[in-house]
């Protein structure tokens, strides 16, 4: 067989773990709130969103994840309807908002909005901000409406503030407040942490999602931060170059990506060069048996692979130049930990976690061991991208 695997090898590659109870499908039955389906934005001669087709379901938060420019804002104006898709659809329960042709404006669609800015209104109480949309309602509903929102943000004591007499996290609960009171059909957060300390990002994020359960709200939000949105989400949804490389929960996207792009996208990843031959798969560090890897099987004898390692799956141990595996070339001190970056002997480069009372010299030579408890995915080698880029994968998409 080849050395490097054919487009429907890599195809199966990446379908090899897919069942019918796959996280990352779309169950038949679950209630679909929204559905983009074949969505295209272009602006100019740049694609934005490229063909794109995903689901929300009901009572989820879902969150587009991906690097700046990824299409994932865009992806989520056209779901607000503050754009229309060139092509494909949009649908909002069932109904069609949005097409090639024609865009229900924003204000009929029953979506709810926070802005990354919160966008309040400075000369407005927090309750006369939450009532805001609130117009086809009595004074007596509305005051209703008032105080169980501000009871739910944990607010009802400052329901007669200005937005500057509050914390930002507080004016975050308020926009939040605000677009849940007409009760949206799903509400979009456009990064809704961006605006906040390192600190307060983290605390607001766990209300924000308690608030959401709550609520019983379908949600989506875009952000760039990998903490964020595996810590906060459903499901997570990656994007690269205008579509989806892969979704579903957030422990099934990190430990079993279905592309080059989403392994290294989503936290350090590592790839050791091998070769299955011989029931077992030769690496820079070691011999593997073939049932370390996921899903691999003997039509792939005879083929080179890249298998991915986590920080957290090797240990570093400094030796002799004689016995090294590589050398140390990069320290990272994260607090808790010390992540080492090794560059082996055929020039791959690992990430090594170790406690951090256990500190390694830069230069040092070193062995590598595998420490994992859990089988390793792996891809088709990367021979003809440049240093430092993933190829796109051309998995089926999973909504």
């Amino acid at each position: 067989m080849d050395s490097e695997l054919s487009n429907d090898t890599q195809d199966m590659v990446r379908k090899r773990e897919r069942t019918p109870d796959d996280p990352g499908e779309s169950s038949p039955d679950a209630d679909r709130v929204l559905e983009l389906d074949g969505v295209t934005k272009t602006y100019g001669s740049e694609t934005a969103v490229d063909s794109l087709s995903l689901s929300v379901h009901e009572g989820e938060l879902l969150t587009l994840l991906g690097p700046s420019g990824c299409g994932k804002t865009t992806t989520l104006r056209m779901m607000a309807g503050l754009e229309r898709p060139d092509s494909g659809s949009v649908r909002l329960d069932g109904e069609v908002v949005a097409d090639g042709t024609t865009s229900v404006s924003p204000e009929n669609r029953n979506v709810g909005l926070v802005f990354q800015d919160f966008a309040l209104f400075p000369h407005l109480t927090v309750a006369e901000n939450v009532a805001f949309g609130l117009t086809d309602a009595t004074d007596e509903e509305i005051d209703e409406k008032i105080t169980s929102l501000l009871d739910l943000v944990n607010l009802s004591a400052h329901r007669e503030a200005k937005p500057d007499e509050l914390s930002g996290g507080q004016q975050q609960r308020v926009a939040l407040a605000r677009s849940l009171a007409p009760e949206p059909a799903i509400l979009l957060l456009d990064e809704p942490f961006s605006n906040l300390d390192v600190r307060l990002r983290v605390e607001m994020r766990e209300e924000v999602r308690a608030i959401l359960k709550e609520a019983g709200v379908t949600a989506v939000s875009v952000t760039h931060d990998q903490e964020e949105a595996l810590s906060i989400s459903d499901r997570v949804a990656v994007m690269n170059d205008g579509d989806v490389e892969q979704a579903g929960r957030p422990e099934s996207v990190f430990e079993h990506p279905e592309s080059r792009f989403v392994a290294s996208f989503l936290g350090q990843a590592g790839f050791l060069s091998g070769r299955y031959e011989d029931d077992a798969i030769e690496t820079p560090i070691g011999v593997f048996t073939p049932q370390r890897l996921n899903g691999l099987s003997e039509e792939y004898a005879g083929t080179d692979l890249d298998v991915l390692v986590r920080p957290d799956d090797l240990q570093a141990t400094v030796v002799s130049e004689r016995e090294a595996d590589g050398h140390i070339i990069h320290r990272q001190y994260t607090g808790p930990s010390f992540v080492y970056r090794v560059e082996l002997g055929n020039g791959d480069v690992v990430h090594c976690q170790h406690n951090h009372v256990k500190e390694l010299d830069i230069g040092k030579p070193v062995t590598v061991e595998l420490d994992a408890d859990h089988t390793l995915a792996w891809y088709p080698p990367r021979e003809d991208a440049p240093e430092g880029t993933e190829r796109r994968a051309e998995a089926p998409r999973t909504q």
